[in-house]
């Protein structure tokens, strides 16, 4: 057992770097920085937060009346509008919602999107200094 705790950093590293197409809808991403909390899905809960936890905020199209609280999303980053835009194809990852995209602490980089990604998570899958990337994504069950 203490063995496979060990692996499991490496494990998760090896997901996120292999390619998976997901094959979903086509919308928009954005980011936003901290302060992250209160979030509308789980208020000052910090836990929301726990170590591991890819998190974003859900846009008016998939926000559901807050029924995407909780909601994991694959999705990939498949073209930025500006050329020249750094990006990672073919990496997924898997984003938790935690808030709503109109009501973050911190102003998202840019209105009218799908999912407001945390910088860090947005780095991941693009050049942080895009305003905006176009991703492929799915709900995850």
């Amino acid at each position: 057992m203490d063995t496979l705790l060990q692996c499991l950093p490496m494990i998760f590293f090896l997901l996120l770097t292999f390619p998976q197409p997901i094959y979903g809808k086509i919308g928009t991403s954005v980011q936003y920085g901290p302060p992250f909390a209160p979030t509308a899905c789980y208020g000052n809960d910090l836990s929301q937060f726990s170590s591991g936890t890819l998190f974003a905020a859900a846009g008016d199209e998939i926000w559901d009346n807050g029924a995407a609280c909780g909601r994991r999303y694959m999705l990939e980053c498949i073209s930025a509008p500006l050329p020249g835009t750094w990006i990672v194809p073919g990496r997924v990852i898997q984003v938790k919602i935690i808030d709503r995209a109109r009501m973050t602490v911190s102003p998202a980089s840019k209105d009218r999107t799908t999912i407001v990604l945390s910088d860090f998570v947005f780095a991941l899958i693009a050049n942080t200094t895009a305003t905006d990337i176009f991703i492929d994504y799915k709900e995850y069950a």
